[in-house]
């Protein structure tokens, strides 16, 4: 083997992760930036080259969240969300994780590994809800009562003016 070869470390392949979080609400808007800050403290500290991200914004869950905090179950129905990509080696990782563990303020976390197309396609959340709007049951129940009530009158106006046309040829 060449000497060149031989005194050349070799590059650990760097995987892309997207580290997806939940802050507590407890936690006030204020303390957000910083924690987020602070995650992304860990991941570069374990190594990580961060490449995309989505700071946390508040919403509310689709579901009630139950957490053990001081002692006792904890229901929460809103959280901060938000996301960061990142490269990092696989070895790495363990570390990483128990860093993100002992994170108190995570109401709860997901780590996952990014396919080609799926690192190239970021999907961002917060632009995503804040351009649809949700409807209620009972406010798609009211437009279809609306609807209905807006039919019935048509077809008894309808009804009316036939009515009427008929009465005026009888009378002539």
């Amino acid at each position: 083997m060449p000497v060149a070869e031989a005194t050349m470390a070799p590059e650990k392949d760097l995987q892309s992760y997207e580290f997806a979080f939940h802050v507590l609400p407890t936690v006030t808007e204020g303390e957000v930036s910083g924690i987020f800050d602070a995650l992304k403290a860990h991941i570069t500290k374990a190594g990580g080259e961060i490449f995309d991200e989505e700071a946390p914004q508040r919403f509310d869950l689709a579901y009630e969240i139950v957490k053990y905090l001081e002692g006792k179950n904890r229901k929460f129905t809103s959280a901060y969300f938000g996301w960061v990509r990142f490269r990092l080696s696989a070895d790495a990782l363990t570390a990483l994780t128990e860093e993100l563990d002992g994170t108190k303020e995570l109401l709860r976390y997901l780590l996952i590994k990014l396919t080609n197309v799926e690192e190239a396609h970021a999907f961002r959340f917060h632009e995503s809800i804040a351009h649809r709007k949700v409807e209620t049951i009972e406010e798609v129940e009211e437009a279809e009562v609306v609807e209905e009530v807006a039919e019935a009158t048509e077809e008894t106006e309808e009804v009316v003016a036939a009515s009427v046309d008929t009465d005026s040829e009888e009378v002539k």
